[in-house]
């Protein structure tokens, strides 16, 4: 089985997770020229000629190979279908649906396709329908999530399918790193750990609130509206709490997150802003270059399975 690196032809085994109005073409260059996949996120763009505008930065400041994250339940997502294969795109992850309907086209297009996934189910729906592999995320992630967690997730999609899978969800050092590859993946996809780097464009406050943030100050809202999504405790969380408490109709809960995310990383409204995160945050303590924390994630990740080996080995 190709490793990630080999798949897509980067440095490190590693994805930049497609972060909604964080992961820019600014963004997703750094990462791709510190050794990762760079990708550009879709989610809260409200023009498919935004994404074009974003591929295009994103050209001019790397030669690496970079992708896009289709956010499926965006308005737009037919038109960024189109533009993905217009701007010759090497790789694209998905979100929040099946991409099957896009398939074929990216497929003739030679894209790779990387659905992202939270049950096996859909993996296997999506590898009949031509995916190259299968990005699989558990709910220990940030933003919209399953209910399985990665360790439970990873190993299950991966006896379900017969193309590579990587790991997504509650990943930030080497020992989580060696984990996944333990577990038979093929390589990692990151978020959270990067939300601390220097290149990261999030408000400051954003940044400082993950940094303060503890292994149990992550809550997820949503769900009795069917819209899990992973955030930070604050005023707004609370809030919103209470009212699917209370039974609120989804036209009250929407009013108490419209434009949350937005209000957290530009305007860094950490109480009412919508400040999302995986649960790893109360792992991340300083601000770092996203290149030393890929190289850090791989390195470590080595240094941890080669321990572990040693380990077992000495136990038997």
């Amino acid at each position: 089985m190709k490793k990630l690196n080999e798949l897509l032809g980067t440095e490190f085994p590693i994805i930049q997770g497609g972060m909604a109005n964080i992961a820019t073409g600014e963004f997703a260059a750094a990462c791709s020229n510190a050794g990762a996949l760079g990708v550009i996120a879709t989610g809260g763009m409200l023009e498919a000629d935004l994404l074009r505008k974003q591929i295009r930065i994103c050209k001019s400041l790397t030669d690496k190979p970079f992708g896009v994250n289709l956010m499926l339940m965006n308005p737009c997502a037919d038109e960024m279908a189109q533009i993905i294969i217009e701007e010759g795109v090497q790789v694209v992850t998905t979100g929040a649906g099946s991409p099957g309907k896009y398939i074929p086209a990216w497929k003739a297009a030679g894209i790779k396709v990387l659905p992202v996934v939270a049950a096996s189910i859909l993996a296997k729906r999506l590898v009949n329908q031509g995916a190259d592999a299968i990005i699989a995320e558990g709910t220990e992630s940030g933003g919209h999530v399953g209910e399985m967690t990665t360790m439970a997730l990873v190993p299950q999609v991966i006896d379900a399918v017969s193309v590579p899978v990587v790991a997504a969800g509650g990943i930030a050092d080497g020992r989580q790193a060696a984990a996944a590859f333990a577990l038979g993946a093929c390589g990692i996809q990151v978020g959270t750990c990067l939300l601390a780097s220097e290149e990261c464009p999030i408000h400051p406050n954003y940044k400082q609130a993950v940094l303060k943030a503890k292994d149990s100050d992550t809550v997820v809202t949503g769900r009795s509206i069917g819209g899990p999504v992973r955030i930070l405790k604050n005023k707004m969380a609370r809030e919103y709490l209470a009212l699917e408490k209370r039974g609120a109709s989804l036209e009250e809960l929407e009013k108490v997150t419209l434009g949350g995310l937005r209000r957290a990383v530009l305007e860094g409204d950490v109480e009412m802003g919508s400040v999302m995160s995986g649960q790893v945050a109360g792992m991340l303590h300083e601000i770092r270059p996203v290149a030393e924390i890929f190289r850090d994630l791989y390195e470590s990740g080595i240094a941890r399975a080669k321990a572990t080996a040693a380990e077992w080995s000495d136990a038997e």
